[in-house]
C-alpha cells in the first residue's frame, strides 16, 4: 500500500449503500448516489463519466443547503438539483479555458522540505511551457522552516499585489487548515493575500480587492478542507478590513474533503497528483500549448478515479469501476470563485433570500 501523504483535501467517493425514504436532512454520498443521481442523471442526458465527476459536488450542495432542498417532495428536489447541475456546467465552460501553466502565467513553488521532492518537479514543468517559476524549499543547514517560509509568503504577497495571473503550487504535508510542512496556518496566508492585493486597491463605492489573477494548486493531505477553510479566511480578513472582494483565487485541490493525499516513496517522493500532472502534461507528447483549468477537472480528475477503483469492462465494452480500496481514493477538485451575479443566480436556484449568505466560491468537481 502506498503511504498516505498529510496535506490539503475533501470528501472521498464511497460506493452505494441505501436509504428508501425521501431525505429530510443531511444525506451520505452513498444514498444521493443510489437514491437521487440516477433520476438527476437522466434528465441531464449527459456521459456517465461527465456525472461522475460533478455528482461529489452535486452531493456537497445538498448537504450545504439539506434543510432547504430535503424538506421538498421528491421530484422538486430532482428540478432543483438538475438546475444547479446545469450551474455546476455553466461554470465549468466559463472557467475551463482559464490558463494554469503557460506563457504569461508565473508559477511559485513549494516543496516539502523533508523527502525527495527536488524543484525540477516544478522548474522542468514551467520551462516547458515557457513561463518562469520561483521555488521554495528548505535544503541546507543554513535555512529554517520560517525563513522558507516567510520568504514563500512574500512572494505570494508581491504576487497578490501585482496583476499578472500566477500560479502557486505547494507540494508536501498539509492539514485542514495548515500548510503543515512549512507550519503555515490558512489565516496567515489568506492575510497575506489581502495585504498584498489591497496594496492596489481601487475605490469604487469602497476599497476593493481582487485575486482572481491567482491559482492556488495544493497536493498534499485535506487540500480541498484547505481551500474551503482558506476561502473563508480570505473573507473574514476583509470583512475585519472593511474590504469589498472583486475575486478570491482559483483553487485546485489534490484530495477531496476529509481525504488523504497518497505518495510513491522511492528514489524519489512523488504525490499522486502531482505526479499525473507531470505524466500527462510533460512525459507524454504531443505537448498542448497551455495547460488549462479543464485540464485539471477532466484529464487529470479522470487519470486519479483509478487509485482506489479498479475498471471493469462489460459485454459490451462498456466501462464502469469497481471500489477496491477506499483510503487510497482522493479524487481532487476544483474550486471557482463566484462573482455577485452568480450569486443572485445561485440564491434564486436555491430559492434564498435575496441577501442570504453564500460562500463566494463554488466546488465544481
Amino acid at each position: 500500500m502506498t503511504p498516505p501523504l498529510l496535506l490539503f483535501a475533501t470528501i472521498s467517493l464511497l460506493a452505494a449503500a441505501a436509504v428508501a425514504s425521501p431525505p429530510t436532512a443531511a444525506i451520505s454520498f452513498e444514498e444521493f448516489a443510489r437514491d437521487l443521481s440516477p433520476l438527476v442523471a437522466a434528465r441531464l442526458d449527459e456521459p456517465p463519466k461527465h456525472y461522475r465527476q460533478i455528482e461529489p459536488s452535486l452531493h456537497h450542495l445538498y448537504v450545504d443547503h439539506a434543510d432547504r432542498i430535503g424538506s421538498l417532495p421528491r421530484e422538486a428536489q430532482i428540478d432543483l438539483l438538475v438546475k444547479l447541475a446545469r450551474f455546476l456546467d455553466s461554470k465549468r465552460e466559463t472557467a475551463g479555458d482559464r490558463t494554469v501553466i503557460g506563457p504569461g502565467c508565473g508559477i511559485i513553488g513549494l516543496l516539502d522540505p523533508d523527502r525527495g521532492l527536488d524543484p525540477k518537479e516544478i522548474t522542468a514543468i514551467a520551462t516547458a511551457y515557457d513561463t518562469p517559476a520561483t521555488v521554495f524549499k528548505k535544503n541546507g543547514a543554513g535555512e529554517t522552516i520560517a525563513g522558507v517560509a516567510d520568504a514563500f509568503l512574500a512572494a505570494v504577497a508581491a504576487a497578490a499585489a501585482d496583476e499578472r495571473p500566477t500560479t502557486v503550487v505547494v507540494l508536501g504535508h498539509g492539514l485542514p487548515r495548515e500548510i503543515q510542512s512549512y507550519s503555515i496556518p490558512c489565516d496567515r496566508l489568506a492575510e497575506t493575500l489581502v495585504s498584498g492585493a489591497a496594496s492596489r486597491k481601487t475605490t469604487a463605492g469602497g476599497s476593493q480587492i481582487d485575486l482572481g489573477h491567482l491559482t492556488l494548486i495544493c497536493d498534499d493531505c485535506y487540500s480541498a478542507d484547505f481551500s474551503i477553510n482558506l476561502g473563508a479566511a480570505i473573507e473574514r480578513e476583509c470583512r475585519e478590513r472593511s474590504l469589498a472582494i472583486k475575486g478570491l483565487p482559483t483553487m485546485i485541490a489534490g484530495t477531496n474533503r476529509d481525504c488523504l493525499g497518497h505518495a510513491d516513496f522511492g528514489e524519489k517522493f512523488v504525490p499522486h497528483f502531482w505526479k499525473d500532472v507531470i505524466e500527462l502534461f510533460y512525459i507524454r507528447r504531443p505537448r498542448p500549448d497551455v495547460i488549462r483549468l479543464r485540464d485539471f477537472f477532466e484529464k487529470v480528475d479522470s487519470m486519479m478515479y483509478g487509485y482506489g477503483r479498479a475498471a471493469q469492462v462489460d459485454g459490451d465494452g462498456k466501462v464502469s469501476y469497481r471500489l477496491v480500496d477506499q483510503t487510497l481514493c482522493q479524487d481532487p477538485v476544483v474550486f471557482v470563485p463566484l462573482d455577485e451575479e452568480d450569486l443572485v443566480r445561485l440564491r434564486q436556484i436555491l430559492g434564498l433570500a435575496a441577501d442570504a449568505p453564500l460562500p463566494r466560491m463554488l466546488d465544481i468537481g
